[in-house]
């Protein structure tokens, strides 16, 4: 028994060993399995809903803000991809508290609690802020049989409480390309990849690759508008965050006979579109475009400057497009419309797609770029793929890739070692920098009419600089300086534009403020900083614009090569005033000369006339007569006869000061070879006929050829 025992007891041990193994184990799963739960997936469409601030939605105000904006950049992509003169048309109808409840179906509710709400004043504040604001007002009285300037003022101190909410009904309307009938749901309801796992908790600063997979129609290597191609897409989240009402899109192409309608909203969670209602209608007066009505919360007050100076830069920058802007609400005294004309109908070029350049490309794009190709070769790859590698260019690379590499082999036979190889090299071996042609730059002669039509400036000059690179993107600055104008306030007013987009945000850090703050000595050209009214206007487009923060607002000022042109560019632009600026500083000078020569004319006439008058009654026979020259003898005997008097000598004499004042003006007018006022080419077309026409296009006018 003993023995039995005995043997049992290392048993027992053994056993108890085991269990504390097992234990341990399990609770290592259990915290393995907390661990992985962690890790969650979420859609595109319920991250940015989350980070509604990266897209531009960090409150009620910018959400309105960015809602117009990204409407009225979709209405130009969509009028410009089929060279229509853009069409826009904006509507924001102000939505009080109780009629959004009406139209949701709610039923207002009287408070019975009052202390429960956030603007409650109780008895003794209110007493003590009336008393506060009758001694205000007595003040004021005081001030005012005084003579004294007053300030009107509502209240001394505002009362507790946030602001009621407030809602907007945003209605865009456009004559562009308009949607195909069965994609409408998909492209506003379902504009972002599914399948990506977001590990938010983990890594919030993973939505940078979320970026990289949305869907849209602006991704590819090309100069376009837009932050992520998010578009409507985003405020159509923001609607079903705050007011949960869909949205409704009205859509004809061109040559339809049916319109398009569709009331839709999304599903956050599973990124799709719930479609209420879709279906054809007729269309009687064969419009073309789309027309988008959604219902948001926003913030008209505090961001209602914003939205009329995006306005007012856009009309700046695309003169050749019109804009209508109409805000109503019940307050009649709030209502206002808008309308920033068409100046010109000249369209820049639309930018085309091109090819990457070698010396910007990573790993993961030259493996996309593998799997896509239809080359069959690795020379045919390098050739066709990318840009400025020749034939011969192509040979030499694979020569110096190594034994492992031959022009003939397959490039998707090429390993991960190998892409590493080829990516290095691009990074070290030299090539051509990539041409301008992909760009659209808005131009030189309608920048200026963008400028002449908005500000009214007294002067201004404009200048385009030639196609740079940066990081293997091409790009090109821009720039259009004036002085004076209207609503233009003292100082230097910086306008930021960025692929022909308004940057009206973040703009202390910004290379085009700093240049013009900091690196131009503008005393040198004649222009007071303080005082003359000074418009910089500097835009910059290009495949890649390197924005600085996920808000996408400003450009940094830490790329060198976009720095000195940006410079260079403004400072073209006020060489050109300088000119100007002098030439009307001696203008003003010889006006000057004039005025004084007049004022002085009426004295000096009375003393020629008193002197020629003694003469001439001195008679023929005196000496000082005799030595007068026959000329002289005639002017005297006229002064005698009363032919030459006061008043004709001062007639003569003003006559004689405005001749070479014109003489003067002549001659600074053909030296000059331009008007101090701006031109603009006029064309004159039959008024009977339709004539096809051809516009070539030059940095500082346009020549139409009529056929």
């Amino acid at each position: 028994m003993e023995s039995d025992t005995s043997s049992d007891e290392p048993k027992k041990k053994s056993n108890r060993g085991k269990s504390k193994k097992d234990s341990a184990s399990s609770t290592a799963t259990k915290n393995k399995a907390k661990d992985t739960s962690l890790l969650k997936q979420k859609s595109p469409a319920e991250f940015f809903a989350e980070n509604k601030n990266i897209a531009g939605f960090d409150n009620p105000g910018k959400s309105l803000y960015t809602t117009v904006r990204e409407f009225v950049e979709n209405s130009l992509d969509s009028a410009e991809s089929i060279s229509e003169l853009p069409s826009i048309e904006v509507t924001i109808e102000e939505i009080n508290k109780s009629k959004f409840n009406t139209m949701i179906g709610l039923v207002d509710r009287e408070r019975v609690d009052r202390e429960l709400y956030d603007d409650f004043e109780s008895e003794k504040a209110r007493e003590k802020r009336l008393a506060k604001e009758a001694k205000v007002q007595e003040t004021q009285v005081k001030n005012v049989a005084l003579g004294k300037k007053v300030k009107e003022s509502a209240t001394v101190n505002k009362m507790k409480g946030r602001s009621e909410t407030a809602y907007f009904k945003v209605i865009c309307k456009d004559n562009g390309k308009g949607m195909p009938h069965d994609d409408i749901p998909n492209m506003l309801g379902r504009g972002m990849c599914t399948k990506l796992p977001i590990y938010c908790e983990l890594n919030p600063s993973f939505w940078y690759y979320l970026v990289q997979v949305l869907s849209g129609t602006k991704y590819g290597l090309r100069q376009t508008r837009g932050k992520f191609g998010l578009g409507a897409k985003m405020a159509l989240i923001w609607s079903k965050m705050s007011t949960g009402l869909p949205i409704e899109i009205t859509s004809s192409m061109k040559g339809q006979n049916f319109t398009s309608f569709c009331r839709l909203d999304i599903d956050i969670h599973k990124n799709i579109p719930h479609v209420h209602l879709h279906e054809k209608r007729e269309n009687k007066d064969r419009w073309h475009g789309a027309e988008i009505q959604v219902l948001i919360e926003g913030n008209w007050t505090t961001y209602r400057s914003k939205i009329l100076q995006y306005m007012r830069q856009m009309a700046v920058i695309t003169p050749y497009a019109e804009f209508l802007l109409k805000f109503t609400s019940d307050t009649s005294e709030k209502n206002m419309t808008i309308r920033f004309a068409r100046r010109t109908n000249v369209m820049p070029p639309v930018p085309f797609e091109t090819k990457y350049h070698p010396s910007a490309v990573d790993l993961l794009l030259i493996k996309r770029l593998i799997s896509e190709t239809s080359k069959q070769n690795l020379q045919q790859f390098l050739q066709h793929e990318f840009v400025n590698i020749s034939k011969s260019l192509a040979e030499r690379l694979i020569g110096e890739m190594g034994p492992d590499f031959s022009p003939k082999m397959t490039a998707k036979s090429l390993t991960a070692q190998q892409i590493v190889r080829i990516q290095q090299l691009f990074r070290q071996a030299k090539f051509d920098d990539p041409s301008g042609d992909c760009l659209s730059p808005a131009g030189e002669y309608n920048l200026r009419l963008g400028i002449i039509k908005e500000l009214h400036p007294d002067l201004v000059a404009t200048y385009a600089g030639s196609p740079q690179v940066f990081e293997g993107h091409p790009f090109m600055v821009e720039a259009g300086v004036s002085l004076g104008g209207k609503d233009v306030k003292q100082g230097i007013n910086i306008f930021r534009f960025a692929n022909r987009i308004p940057l009206l945000f973040e703009q202390g850090a910004d290379v085009i403020t700093r240049t013009a703050l900091k690196r131009i000595n503008w005393s040198s050209y004649k222009i007071n900083q303080a005082q003359d009214k000074i418009g910089v206007f500097v835009s910059i487009v290009s495949t890649k614009i390197p924005f600085k923060g996920t808000g996408k607002e400003y450009i940094g000022d830490d790329i060198t090569e976009i720095s000195s042109a940006v410079k260079a560019a403004i400072k073209q632009c006020c060489s050109q005033l300088k000119s100007k600026i002098v030439k009307k500083l001696q203008a003003r000078e010889r006006q000057e000369r004039k005025r004084n020569l007049n004022r002085y004319i009426p004295d000096a006439c009375r003393a020629v006339m008193e002197v020629m008058e003694q003469i001439a009654n001195e008679g023929k026979d005196s000496k000082r007569h005799k030595k007068y020259e026959k000329d002289d003898e005639d002017l005297i005997e006229k002064v005698a006869s009363e032919q030459v008097t006061e008043v004709t000598l001062r007639d003569c004499l003003t006559q004689h000061v405005e001749q070479v004042d014109y003489e003067m003006a002549l001659e600074y007018a053909t030296q000059s070879g331009v008007s101090e006022e701006p031109r603009e080419d006029i064309y004159l077309n039959s008024l009977e006929g339709s004539y096809k026409s051809t516009d070539f296009h030059s940095p500082i006018f346009v020549f139409r050829l009529i056929s």
